[in-house]
């Protein structure tokens, strides 16, 4: 058994936001497990590693004893969720829903406890909605409310349309805790009015209001950016263990930490140890092997996370590729940085002319592997270990 104080320490690990702690607190202190939900749009099938904070975050819930509810939005997913956007989103289709559905299904099992999670499709109680009924559910929110949402407000004070359909996504989200009955929602921090349309919903119903955790949203491999499969600075959950690990082993030493917080599932008592180890004067390169390790096993086993680390000590150590890498920041375009610019902007050739005949040579790699197209682009948002001949190295990032 976790004492309370003990489970709200795992609960608020790595939050953003818990809204209502004292409400929680009561609703902990009755002891019957709690319903944890977290609503996913089927929008992409393959998740990265910032798609996991919240699945980390139910399974911690989970192991506390309470029960998941992982809701996939496939009713929702034909609208299109407006969050962040400028634009009104393409709806997707019914089949592209179902196809991504799987895929999630599939995913999410190797983070959540099969025993303890249900899961759910919206189009189970919204499918069956008369228009009345979707009217009545309209009617308990204005246009000036939902005008509040910060997206919302932007196109409409930037002439931008906004569709009439749009306006019903927060409504739907927030019935979605009517129906489930939900206790704690959990969202990113880009989703905090929706929670709270969850909230009021439930009230308007005569449930208990759910309590909300938002977490934040995870910084890419860049450390400046959010997470993104369009901006190269991702860690995928199907990338191979080789690039699973080189990625991970490629942050800098101060966002490893951030990592750790929101993806490992290590006791806080022995991330404190590790901390203190590092400013001890341990190298954080072993904390990264560690954590790296940790994020294969999960997703593979732990033969692909050895086989992993001995693919990157026999392509890195081996190669003589030096602890104290110099680390430069170079801009770059949306389409990516040609190779042939990044290597004199490091400084490691003194021209272009001169990287295309380091490139010919044979002379030149990225993140230990050769390079032979002289034309190729690093994406933007990416970090790399960019080596020339036999002793030049850099680490650069793109931003």
């Amino acid at each position: 058994m976790h004492s309370l104080e003990d489970a709200l320490a795992v609960i608020k690990r790595g939050c953003d936001e818990l809204l209502v702690e004292a409400e929680l607190v009561e609703k902990l202190k009755t002891g019957k497990p709690l319903r944890v939900k977290a609503g996913f749009d089927p929008t992409a099938p393959d998740l990265h590693l910032g798609h996991t904070v919240l699945l980390n975050k139910m399974r911690q819930l989970q192991d506390l004893g309470h029960q998941a509810v992982f809701l996939i939005g496939d009713f929702t997913g034909m609208i299109g969720d407006p969050t962040g956007k400028n634009t009104t989103r393409p709806p997707l289709s019914p089949e592209q829903v179902e196809l991504n559905a799987r895929t999630y299904q599939a995913q999410v099992f190797k983070i959540l406890d099969p025993e303890k999670t249900e899961v759910e499709f919206n189009s189970r109680w919204m499918g069956g909605m008369s228009a009345a009924d979707m009217i009545k559910l309209a009617a308990t929110h204005t246009v000036a409310r939902m005008l509040e949402r910060d997206d919302f407000s932007k196109r409409y004070q930037g002439n931008q349309p906004i569709a009439i359909h749009e306006f019903l996504y927060p409504l739907i989200q927030g019935y979605d805790s009517v129906a489930l009955e939900a206790d704690l929602e959990l969202g990113g921090t880009d989703q905090k009015f929706n929670l709270l349309m969850g909230r009021e919903l439930q009230k308007h119903f005569g449930q208990k209001p759910q309590c909300i955790l938002t977490m934040p949203l995870l910084e890419g491999l860049d450390g400046v950016n959010k997470m993104s499969k369009s901006l190269g600075n991702y860690v995928g959950i199907t990338d191979s263990p080789q690039e699973q690990f080189g990625k991970l082993m490629s942050v800098s030493d101060e966002l490893m930490w951030r990592y750790i917080e929101l993806l490992s599932f290590e006791p806080l008592a022995v991330i404190r140890l590790w901390k203190r180890d590092v400013e001890e004067g341990r190298n954080p390169r072993d904390i990264k092997v560690m954590f790296a390790q940790e994020i294969i096993t999960r997703f593979r086993d732990r033969a692909a996370a050895e086989a992993a680390l001995a693919d990157f000590e026999a392509r890195f150590r081996q190669g003589a590729i030096p602890e104290d890498l110099p680390e430069f920041s170079v801009d770059a375009p949306e389409a990516g940085l040609p190779v042939t610019q990044l290597l004199k902007l490091a400084g490691l050739v003194p021209s272009t002319s001169e990287a295309m005949r380091s490139i010919a040579g044979g002379g030149v790699k990225l993140d230990g592997e050769k390079v032979s197209d002289k034309g190729l682009l690093v994406a933007k948002g990416a970090s790399v270990v960019v080596q020339v001949g036999k002793r030049r190295f850099a680490r650069v990032t793109l931003h």
